[in-house]
């Protein structure tokens, strides 16, 4: 995070974890302004946010330069493509054992 963008973040981690995790805003894939501008305000009405409407200016600045920073992430090079995604692995196998079988039909035929 740019040192300039600090100052937001920090109203935005204040304001924004009373109520939940930061993980779940910064994870939820959303990109666009005027959903954030929508998203804020619907928290801002919560009674235990204690957002206050002066607390949006920052939180949304904070969010678009965030909204940025990911969309960039996702660009990829030109002729680079995206790399499918890798075969599940049974979560109750060692580390770095092969991936999971693939699950029995309905009626338990193979």
């Amino acid at each position: 995070m740019p040192p300039s963008q600090y100052a937001d973040y920090l109203v935005f981690a204040q304001r924004c974890s009373k109520c939940h995790s930061l993980a779940r805003p910064l994870n939820s894939g959303i990109d666009s302004d005027e959903y954030w501008t929508l998203y804020v305000e619907r928290m801002r009405r919560q009674p235990a946010s204690g957002i206050s409407v002066a607390d949006t200016v920052p939180i949304l600045r904070f969010l678009h330069a965030y909204s940025i920073e990911q969309r960039k992430k996702k660009e990829l090079p030109p002729g680079e493509q995206a790399k499918p995604p890798p075969a599940p692995r049974d979560p109750l196998a060692p580390s770095g054992s092969t991936p999971a079988p693939a699950p029995l039909p309905e009626n338990g035929q193979r």
